[in-house]
């Protein structure tokens, strides 16, 4: 008997929250169906990826944003010059409430791209994703009795990619997105916040614990995104890339999603795309876009909806 798809787990898990979620109030007003502690795990070996297939997910877009996390930058107009929005609704949100200008979101990225001041006032999120990667904030007395910041905190990723080299059998390989004393600073809290990473028989394997996760939207990125991380960090360590665990606490569908879960749930996934990664660089802070590549990816059409703010 044939195995089943890999994505058909996650059609389950979306007809599952679809059909028996629990219908709630949500932070944005739109309301979801959701359940609570869900589970996901998929084979990367020979370059295997969750990519969806039965929509198109824009994984050039998900690995530049991924590579913008690895360089601590918290302002979005590094990825508005790239074409990436993912990040632009939370700072356009921020500035039509606070200024009354009702610019459309095109204008608001191209001014972000032009105007260097316009995007320091407003096109910062906070210290969020990034920061806290690689620079974790680190706190030492001083000599007046009170606590000044470090000029440089803690890098999780160096550290990480470190601590795997040198002790692999370690159970300490965790980078941590929650720094409690920032959330309020952060336009918004990390949602897939903590991964932690094991290796057995030359393959690194990788847990992602999502707190929050927005199945239709959401999830197809954040799967890319923590498969594309360990494929990464194998590479760098020399090993094999193993196996993605995904975890998801509140796993959720906006009610407003209706008719692309609909149209999803119709279709059929096929297909088994691959990534290759071009060159190693000497650290994981110097990949580039280019060096990415996937091979033999047919997803059917777009299916678009509206992201909740």
């Amino acid at each position: 008997m044939p195995s089943l798809h890999y994505e058909t787990q996650y059609l389950d898990l979306m007809r599952h929250i679809w059909t028996q979620g629990d219908e709630r109030v949500d932070r944005t007003g739109v309301g979801t169906r959701s359940v609570f502690g869900t589970q996901l795990r998929f084979d990367l070996s020979q370059g295997q990826m969750p990519l969806l297939t039965t929509k198109r997910v824009y994984w050039k877009t998900a690995t530049r944003e991924f590579l913008w996390f690895l360089t601590g930058d918290t302002n979005i107009r590094r990825l508005c010059a790239q074409g990436v929005e993912i990040w632009t609704d939370w700072p356009l949100a921020r500035y039509r409430r606070e200024t009354g200008d009702a610019i459309d979101r095109a204008a608001f990225s191209r001014r972000i791209v032009d105007d260097a001041d316009f995007a320091a006032q407003w096109g910062d999120l906070g210290p969020v994703y990034g920061k806290q990667w690689v620079d974790w904030p680190v706190y030492e007395p001083a000599q007046d009795g009170l606590f000044r910041k470090r000029a440089r905190g803690v890098n999780q990723i160096a550290e990480l990619v470190h601590g795997l080299r040198t002790n692999p059998g370690g159970r300490r390989h965790i980078v941590e997105g929650w720094n409690v004393a920032e959330l309020d600073q952060m336009a918004l809290p990390p949602c897939h916040k903590t991964y932690q990473f094991h290796v057995a028989d030359g393959r690194l394997s990788g847990v992602m614990y999502q707190r929050s996760c927005d199945v239709a939207l959401g999830l197809p990125f954040n799967l890319w995104g923590a498969a594309l991380f360990i494929a990464m960090v194998a590479q760098q360590c020399e090993l094999e890339p193993g196996e993605l665990v995904w975890m998801g606490a509140d796993t959720h569908l906006y009610l407003n999603h209706a008719d692309l879960v609909e149209a999803q749930l119709a279709r059929v996934p096929a297909g088994a795309p691959r990534m290759t990664i071009a060159r190693r660089p000497d650290s994981i802070f110097d990949y580039t876009i280019d060096d990415f590549a996937v091979h033999d990816y047919h997803p059917q059409g777009h299916l678009a909806a509206p992201v909740a703010v």
